[in-house]
C-alpha cells in the first residue's frame, strides 16, 4: 500500500495537466480493476493500479 499512494499521486499529477478524461478514466478503471480483483480474490492494490494505468490509456486516447 506504501508504494500505491506515491504511485497514484504522481499519475494525477502528470495526467491533470493533458485531460480531464484521462483523470476519469483513471479513476473508473483503478476502481473497476480493484473490485474485480476483490471478486475474484487477487490482489487488490494489483488490480487498482492495472486498472488505473489502462483506465488512463483510454481515457487519453478518448479525448483525442
Amino acid at each position: 500500500m506504501n508504494k500505491l499512494i506515491p504511485t497514484a499521486m504522481l499519475l494525477a499529477a502528470t495526467t491533470s495537466v493533458s485531460a480531464c478524461a484521462t483523470l476519469r478514466g483513471a479513476a473508473i478503471g483503478g476502481a473497476g480493476g480493484a473490485g474485480i480483483a476483490a471478486a475474484t480474490g487477487g490482489d487488490v492494490e494489483k488490480g487498482a493500479a492495472v486498472g488505473g494505468v489502462g483506465g488512463a490509456v483510454v481515457g487519453t486516447v478518448v479525448d483525442d
